[in-house]
């Protein structure tokens, strides 16, 4: 594995050679660097082993020295990630700046980025998602409920890519090489499957509180609600799988990575979440699924979301000249 350290001064000219010379031994000597190659030779275990060459000018550049390092273990692995962040602890020769490149530094700095803005981005998804289940149904907990379980599918599903794509197995039957996750591909997978998971929560809830305002008792809008919306999302849940599972047939690792994550969040949420969990935790709950406090019930009656239902026709002249036997 390689990846390069870039010295550059505030000025136009070179890097003082004592100072990099000074920098490249200290880099060598750090843990799991075999060597450490720059314009002034390359470097093992804090010495110089090999004076500078030909091949050296290429480390050499206007305003810049390069320094590539050479370590022994695999750029996703913990240890060379451990390594980038050492590297950049080491200072740098007065007056310059280092910047560490390369596939380790890329794949630390990308986990940096989506770690620093993952808890705001959880968070607004789960208020979002609280604030509009609870003006569809007025309740408290069905909001946390299905963002709770929404959760579960999720890391059931990160697992099993886990299992699949980076422990090996179908390796075979897919043709793919084992490897680390793609760092962006858990933040995909997240907001699509997510998504499409309170679809179909919306489907359900919308058919169970529709018994429920109907008069209906909490079990039986619940058996009500499921068995009218059962059929759809099981269809739906079964076409969306399949298109998704074509991405599985690609030679792109990413790819595969993709359309079998995304299935199989698919049809977890449709049998597992939908047709077991969501059921019995709402007829366990009983009527605490439809509970609010008081200032937020006001809320919900003024600004709630609510189906559209058409008045009843008036009795018109001609219903009452029927009731009274004239044409």
């Amino acid at each position: 594995m390689r990846w390069r350290s870039s010295c550059r001064p505030p000025g136009r000219g070179p890097v003082d050679r004592p100072a990099l010379t000074d920098y490249a031994a200290t880099l060598s000597r750090l843990p799991d660097v075999a060597r450490v190659d720059s314009a002034l030779g390359t470097y093992v275990q804090g010495r110089r082993t090999v004076p500078p060459g030909p091949a050296s000018s290429r480390f050499a550049a206007a305003g810049a020295d390069s320094l590539q390092v050479v370590t022994s273990v695999d750029y996703a692995s913990g240890r060379a990630q451990k390594l980038v962040r050492t590297a950049r602890a080491v200072p740098p020769p007065a007056g310059t700046s280092a910047l560490i490149g390369g596939a380790p530094a890329v794949l630390v700095d990308g986990k940096s980025t989506v770690a620093d803005r993952l808890p705001l981005a959880l968070g607004l998804i789960a208020l979002a998602t609280f604030v509009l289940l609870f003006l569809f149904t007025g309740s408290v907990l069905l909001p946390v409920k299905a963002i709770v379980l929404n959760g579960l599918a999720m890391c059931a599903v990160f697992g099993a890519s886990v299992w699949i794509f980076s422990d090996g197995h179908l390796a075979g039957l897919l043709d793919f090489t084992p490897g680390p996750l793609d760092t962006s591909m858990p933040v995909l997978l997240f907001c699509i499957a997510f998504g499409l998971s309170m679809d179909y929560e919306v489907f359900l809830l919308s058919r169970i509180k529709e018994a429920h305002d109907a008069g209906a008792g909490n079990s039986e809008a619940v058996a009500t609600g499921l068995a009218r919306v059962g059929r759809i999302v099981t269809t739906a849940a079964a076409l969306l799988a399949v298109t998704f599972l074509a991405f599985a047939t690609s030679s792109v690792r990413f790819m595969q990575m993709f359309g079998v994550g995304t299935a199989l969040a698919i049809v977890l949420d449709a049998t597992l979440i939908r047709g077991v969990l969501v059921p019995a935790f709402m007829r366990v709950a009983g009527n605490a699924n439809w509970w609010a406090p008081r200032p937020l019930r006001i809320l919900h009656d003024r600004f709630g979301l609510h189906e559209y239902r058409a008045p009843a026709p008036p009795a018109g002249p001609v219903e009452e000249l029927a009731g009274s036997g004239h044409a």
